[in-house]
């Protein structure tokens, strides 16, 4: 398999140009940076029927992710989950294709397995002995699982009231576990005071250059599982936005490569009523959010006050064409047990969120009953039993 075609980092925000040779965080500005790799030159030797033909898992991208010459990819076997039509979901809302991206089937049991894998395969290369996260649930278990893996050291704040199996995962892999009282910006600034005092290197969402770009392979798959042919809407749970963003820069890295044409998704973003900073900040016009005042949600992964790449997901949202809308916790609970016992899929309440918000877009009329829609169903309901009591029966 060949290098990787990295050539270097540049700002999501002032455009300016970093070396992806060195261990960095953010931009001298103080925003995201953006993996920036040699599509050209990958297009001349790159074919996407070569692809297709590899080993199943994230890393047979590994032309175009960020793995340094010579490294080993940290890798669980992430990547290349189902995209499983649900026939019976659709007619009950009227549309002729639904399918539900099931990433409940990555290590860890969540999508959080992809950037994870990506960001410390970077982080072991470039020299980070310690690594440590803030995490809602699903992020931290993530990074447990992939610097034990690498032989790292893991640091994970969590709030301390996180879903009881995100804390049992993170000691089996033997991270070292804070609860926080507070929610996970407060986890982020803990991380953010001691990182450098205590020699770790941070992989929070979006604060570091490399999770997205695991993300990105969902746009991938997605393209390829279709025909090489995007859906017509994507209906995301947006909490952190790194898969929205990642998605949207994988397709127009495969238009440069010539796998598929101009046409774009229209992205969705859904989050909960209680914690919806994305969603008032696009109905207003802004170009970035306000912190969500007394965030609360049933779903942990949605629980984030304000993104740190609100810009970017706002304009990724606009671009497209799309919508960013809330629903409220009953819904989602209830969509939740709805999305399951349709499917076979166990479906995490930020899976659920989508599908009731996809509800109330086709009673809408925003989205057409001929269109692809694609769901995500982000983790494992497996790893919700304190929020999904209420919807089992007793």
């Amino acid at each position: 398999m060949s290098d990787s075609f990295l050539t270097h980092l540049s700002c999501w925000s002032c455009g300016a140009r970093q070396p992806a040779e060195r261990l960095i965080n953010v931009c001298t500005c103080g925003k995201p940076l953006r993996a920036e790799f040699d599509v050209r030159a990958a297009r001349s030797v790159l074919s996407r029927d070569a692809f297709a033909a590899r080993p199943r898992g994230l890393w047979r991208w590994r032309e175009l992710l960020p793995c340094p010459p010579g490294a080993a990819p940290v890798s669980l076997g992430e990547g290349d989950t189902p995209l499983i039509p649900a026939p019976r979901l659709a007619e009950s809302i009227g549309l002729r294709t639904l399918l539900i991206k099931d990433e409940s089937l990555n290590p860890t049991g969540s999508f959080k397995a992809r950037g994870m894998s990506t960001a410390v395969t970077m982080a072991a290369a470039l020299g980070a002995t310690k690594l440590a996260v803030p995490s809602a649930g699903n992020a931290g278990g993530a990074l447990a699982a992939y610097a034990a893996a690498a032989g790292l050291e893991a640091h994970v704040f969590m709030p301390r009231d996180v879903p009881a199996a995100n804390r049992l995962e993170c000691a089996l892999f033997g991270a070292n576990v804070t609860l926080v009282d507070g929610l996970i910006s407060d986890c982020g600034r803990l991380v953010a005071q001691r990182a450098a005092g205590e020699g770790w290197f941070d992989v929070s969402t979006l604060k570091e250059p490399y999770r997205v770009e695991g993300k990105k392979t969902l746009g991938y798959e997605l393209a390829e599982q279709l025909g090489w042919r995007p859906p017509d809407v994507i209906v995301y749970p947006t909490g952190g936005g790194t898969g929205l963003i990642g998605m949207a820069k994988a397709f127009d890295e495969l238009e440069q490569l010539g796998w598929i044409g101009p046409a774009r998704p229209r992205f969705v973003a859904v989050q909960s009523e209680g914690c919806a900073p994305v969603v008032r900040a696009f109905a207003q016009g802004r170009g970035d959010c306000e912190p969500a005042p007394n965030a609360h949600t049933a779903a942990a992964g949605l629980r984030v006050p304000k993104p740190f790449a609100d810009f970017v997901i706002l304009k990724y949202l606009r671009i497209s064409g799309g919508a960013a809308l809330a629903v409220s916790d009953d819904d989602m609970l209830a969509a939740t047990r709805e999305l399951s016992a349709a499917t076979g899929i166990c479906a995490c309440p930020e899976g659920g969120a989508c599908l009731a918000a996809l509800r109330k877009l086709a009673a809408d009329g925003w989205i057409q009953s001929e269109e692809t829609v694609v769901l995500f169903n982000t983790g494992s309901g497996l790893k919700y039993a304190e929020a999904l009591r209420c919807v089992t029966p007793a």
